[in-house]
């Protein structure tokens, strides 16, 4: 018998960022349309964001009906506070991966995460996105009171997993650098975005391939074995052959995973710097510390720096700390880069998914193969939401992969 879920109507986008970004400005938003009558598709895709985006253009150029859903501006939830930092390195270090999985299980997807993040630079690249998409590398620093050994044994497990990089002492990374800490590991392969005008572009390549962006909540789900049935909040119903979940950081009631949490992250962008204020190459910054401090430059020459987590979910709560966590995160920008003119332009916080892993929850909901999660936590989501664009399209197809249940929601932590 086909099993009826509902929807949790307590979040809306408000309560997952507070403060104002950077993102989005003279961009063009998308246009929402109310579904005009009950209908059908291959696929509903419900949430409009940069994961919704992402996998609604993907569907829709492999030539399948879709519909994607949102029940208020698409982007401006969880997207509109990302820092758009554009990582294959996962959260969770290939040493830490490692200790729970076992290397070649981590290697492994350290290597996928690397190929998706090649994947996602031939993406905006060929489908010409104005995004202020521009590649770079990234510095793995020491934590500020960390010790170089902890990131040469890492460096060692990325050659051994053939990743690219190379390990700077003390001395090469202040004299190459002049960021005065232990190691790092330099990389390259990574990117920068400004994630609206990014989740935005692929939105509009997924309507002219066909798709439809319809302004809906959905509200209650119909489980059966040869499609899914959905509620809308305008009495409108759509039968689908699959649903999609891209919903960021608002699960619907019936999944539920222990593998996961949301926390409160908070950052910064500083007025534009002189070329000579930025540090060389301006890679993306991030630290190796659990609660790490991470950096970027914007094409505009700001610079963003976010960080201070905490365990706040009370929206009201975290945007009263937003004041404090500015001035902490002046106070962190002063001492990884002195040389930065200090002003605030813009601050923001927001809701951080994380998981235990440090990898995120893309694949079938148990015990309803026709509906499909995809939930890019850490701080590659991005990252993560192209590689569920291509996951979720084979899933669809039938040609599911062994790698796959790395990411399965229902695995069993390490």
């Amino acid at each position: 018998m086909p099993q009826s879920m509902d929807m949790p109507q307590n979040q809306d986008q408000s309560d997952l960022h507070t403060g104002q970004t950077p993102w989005g400005v003279a961009g063009r938003r998308p246009f929402i349309k109310p579904l005009p009558e009950s209908t059908k598709a291959d696929v509903l895709i419900v949430g409009g964001g940069i994961t919704g985006s992402m996998i609604g253009q993907h569907l829709a150029a492999r030539g399948l009906d879709v519909v994607i859903a949102d029940r208020e501006r698409p982007g401006f939830g969880s997207t509109a506070a990302s820092t758009a930092m554009l990582l294959w390195e996962i959260d969770r270090s290939l040493g830490d991966l490692t200790q729970l999985y076992g290397f070649d299980h981590a290697a492994e997807v350290y290597r996928h995460s690397l190929a998706a993040m090649a994947g996602l630079r031939n993406l905006v690249t060929g489908l010409e996105l104005d995004c202020r998409f521009v590649p770079r590398s990234t510095l793995y620093i020491a934590a500020e009171e960390g010790d170089a050994a902890k990131l040469l044994d890492e460096h060692r497990l990325r050659s051994r997993a053939a990743l690219p990089g190379d390990y700077l002492g003390h001395a090469t990374l202040l004299s190459g650098f002049g960021i005065d800490r232990a190691a790092a590991i330099y990389s390259p392969g990574a990117a920068e975005a400004d994630p609206l005008l990014l989740s935005w572009g692929l939105l509009e390549r997924a309507m002219q391939s066909g798709a439809r962006l319809i302004d809906a909540e959905i509200t209650a789900y119909d489980h059966g074995p040869k499609c899914v049935v959905v509620q809308a909040d305008d009495g409108n119903v759509i039968e689908a052959r699959h649903v999609v979940l891209a919903t960021g950081y608002v699960m619907p009631d019936f999944l539920k995973s222990d593998l996961h949490k949301t926390v409160s992250s908070y950052a910064i962008a500083t007025v534009p710097q002189a070329k000579d204020k930025l540090w060389p190459a301006e890679a993306l910054i991030w630290e190796a510390s659990e609660d790490y401090l991470y950096a970027r430059t914007t094409t505009d020459g700001r610079i963003i720096i976010g960080g201070g987590d905490d365990d706040t979910t009370d929206p009201e709560k975290r945007a009263k700390k937003l004041v404090a966590k500015t001035d902490l995160l002046v106070e962190k920008l002063s001492r990884l880069w002195p040389r930065a003119l200090p002003s605030v332009d813009y601050s923001w916080s927001g809701a951080f998914g994380q998981t235990v892993d440090g990898l995120p929850l893309i694949g079938p909901v148990p015990s309803m193969p026709r509906i499909l999660a995809a939930y890019g936590y850490g701080g590659n989501g991005i990252t993560f939401s192209y590689m569920a664009s291509r996951m979720l399209a084979a899933l669809i197809a039938g040609e599911r992969q062994g790698w796959f249940e790395a990411f399965a929601l229902d695995r069993p932590p390490g």
